[in-house]
């Protein structure tokens, strides 16, 4: 059954709030998605959307998401099969709602659509879509030959200097394939304390 479910900026924005969406792609860094996302609620003012590749729902719970408030779009919310000319286009309509865009984890195969700049997904058109004025945060994560490999040093050049992203990490630990190196997403505490600073948020119960 196809999704009927809409999103329209201008009634999802709240006055006086900051609007954060979370991007998560194939990477099994995306298990940390639930705990960026209650992190995130744990600040005044703080509204977060949730998008999600199809192969980054391998590996977290969209109920773990949903159960905080939080809703997790993906393609067939979309491409639904019935689209009407005047129906709200989602990756339009996201775009118009984020006060801040986090990519997080960006995999390798994500990385390398932004910086060739397709667009076949919903994450990847709605980053496509984007003003560049939206702060957006990019935290790569993948094996270490991945993050080696020399075409990800030129998609991140291109990702940093072109389509003038910020590119935080990836960081060295022991990665969940075994291997021991750089390729590691960023804590996931330290991405909620970029957005805090950036933002300026409070948290709950801080005057």
């Amino acid at each position: 059954m196809p999704s009927r479910r809409q999103f329209v900026a201008e009634n999802e924005r709240l006055p006086d709030h900051n609007h954060v969406l979370l991007i998560t792609t194939g990477s099994v860094a995306s298990i940390k998605a639930p705990l960026i996302v209650s992190e995130l609620l744990q600040y005044q003012n703080v509204k977060v959307e949730v998008v999600a590749s199809k192969s980054s729902l391998a590996f977290f719970k969209v109920e773990d998401i949903e159960s905080l408030g939080v809703r997790v779009w993906t393609d067939e919310d979309e491409w639904t099969g019935s689209f009407e000319i005047g129906n709200p286009i989602l990756h339009i309509e996201l775009r118009r709602w984020a006060d801040l865009v986090l990519v997080a984890p960006c995999s390798a195969n994500t990385l390398s659509k932004l910086a060739h700049g397709l667009c076949d997904n919903l994450p990847t058109s709605l980053l496509r879509a984007l003003a560049p004025t939206t702060p957006t945060y990019v935290f790569p994560a993948m094996n270490t030959l991945m993050y080696e490999h020399p075409l990800t040093a030129e998609h991140l050049r291109v990702v940093r200097e072109v389509v003038k992203y910020e590119v935080v990490g990836p960081i060295g630990k022991a990665l969940a394939c075994g291997d021991i190196g750089m390729g590691a997403m960023t804590e996931w505490k330290n991405i909620v304390k970029i957005v805090a600073e950036k933002l300026q948020l409070l948290k709950k119960g801080q005057e």
